[in-house]
């Protein structure tokens, strides 16, 4: 059997006449579990409950599998070997469940976690994805979901454990009663954790290779950044950035919060440095179909720009000193769209992400969920649902320490629920 259709574990299922692959199989445990179904209660940029419009990290994980398929399509169109190329149910399978280690209250509930773990191991979302679908999710008792192991390779963005990419911690000013978000971000990486996991799924590659993927650089004074990714997490991470940075410009011109005016003052300033043939023909119409009354002309411009970026992304053999073909390929966009691509995703940023009134709304819930995680660790044993009880005990008999369990707890919340234990432990209403 190829190694990278094996599961962590053997399965005897009563399932007679099931003809699906091993990879449709992975997807449908994805759409199956509760943790999928969350991402309908989280927030992707602006809060949940204020508009209904906009996209919650479900749908944002919808649109990207769907843009996920067709960059493997266009890969498949213009390649003459697709032996090593994912199939569709695997690459639809990362772009469903990639966003699901995301904790409540986006980056504000990530940098919160990643502040109360600081000497537990730190969180990080895509690290919490790969231990939610290998370990955490019930679909068995101790394998998680048990997906075939090129689908947990996938899933792995940052190849290399948190405490080796964690070069320092900040100070913390004991005068100060909040922390500073910027720089509790996380160190980018798996959990020691989950070493025996990730042991497992580089164990077909050859020594040079597992080395080489775990390859780092210096980020900044905190914290280091790895250089390598698999082509199918690669393939799953510009899905991502495509509809970041697109479906949610569409979401800020829709609900009024980016007018034409910043559109044209920041963004097509940018745009128009860019030595770009497709920009100097293109951007003034695309312009006035954005800011267009109907909304059936800025449906067409957002269309128009994600299959540009479909379309126009490229593969090929990087010089990094790989075997495996799975490590060996790299896919990226020729340089003048991916300049495109991120003055959008800097845009989004700057006039939407760092917006006050959202950074606002993220400070809240990073003071939420710092405060739940401070109460449940205070008397785990007393204030903890009784079946996480039986975890954290566990796992403090065993390492002497039970916060992985709570920061598991705590990360699974969908928003509304978080704000509806918070409430419960802190509020003088009744709940």
């Amino acid at each position: 059997m190829n190694s990278w259709f094996q599961r962590r574990s053997t399965e005897d299922k009563n399932r007679p006449n099931d003809h699906r692959t091993a990879f449709q199989k992975d997807r449908s445990r994805i759409i199956h579990a509760a943790a999928f179904r969350r991402l309908q209660a989280k927030t992707q940029i602006m809060g949940i409950g204020v508009d209904d419009f906009y996209r919650t990290r479900l749908t944002h994980s919808l649109e990207v599998a769907q843009i996920g398929s067709g960059i493997l399509g266009q890969l498949r169109s213009t390649l003459q070997n697709t032996d090593f190329l994912p199939c569709r149910s695997q690459i639809e399978t990362l772009c469903l469940a990639h966003d699901i280690g995301h904790p409540p209250f986006g980056h504000g509930g990530e940098i919160a976690l990643n502040y109360m773990m600081r000497d537990s191991g730190g969180f990080e979302g895509n690290a919490q994805t790969l231990r939610i679908v290998s370990k955490l999710e019930p679909y068995t008792q101790d394998f998680g979901m048990n997906l075939t192991r090129r689908t947990l390779l996938g899933f792995i963005k940052y190849p290399e454990f948190i405490d080796k990419l964690w070069i320092k911690q900040p100070e913390i000013d004991p005068n100060l009663p909040y922390i500073k978000a910027d720089l509790w971000k996380p160190a980018k990486g798996l959990y020691t954790d989950d070493t025996a996991v990730f042991d497992w799924i580089l164990a077909p590659f050859n020594n040079s290779d597992q080395a080489l993927i775990r390859q780092y650089k210096s980020l900044d004074e905190f914290r280091n950044k790895t250089i390598h990714k698999s082509l199918d997490a690669s393939i799953m991470e510009l899905a991502d950035d495509i509809a970041y940075a697109v479906h949610d410009l569409e979401d800020a011109i829709a609900t009024g919060i980016i007018s034409l005016s910043q559109w044209q003052d920041v963004a097509l300033n940018e745009l128009n440095k860019i030595s770009s043939p497709w920009i100097k023909k293109n951007i003034s119409r695309i312009t006035q179909k954005l800011f267009s009354k109907h909304h059936c002309d800025r449906k067409d411009a957002i269309g128009e720009f994600v299959n540009l970026f479909i379309t126009e992304n490229k593969i090929a053999k990087n010089n990094h000193g790989f075997s495996s073909p799975l490590l060996s390929y790299s896919l990226y966009l020729p340089e003048e769209y991916k300049e495109i691509l991120q003055v959008l995703k800097r845009f989004i940023n700057k006039l939407l992400i760092r917006q006050s009134q959202m950074q606002q709304i993220e400070f809240k819930g990073q003071k939420l969920i710092i405060e739940m995680f401070g109460a449940f660790a205070s008397d785990p044993m007393r204030l903890l649902p009784e079946n996480t009880q039986v975890r954290w005990q566990e796992l403090y008999e065993s390492t002497g320490c039970g916060n992985r369990v709570i920061c598991d707890y705590i990360a699974g919340m969908s928003d509304e629920y978080a704000y509806k234990v918070h409430n419960r432990l802190f509020s003088a209403q009744v709940d």
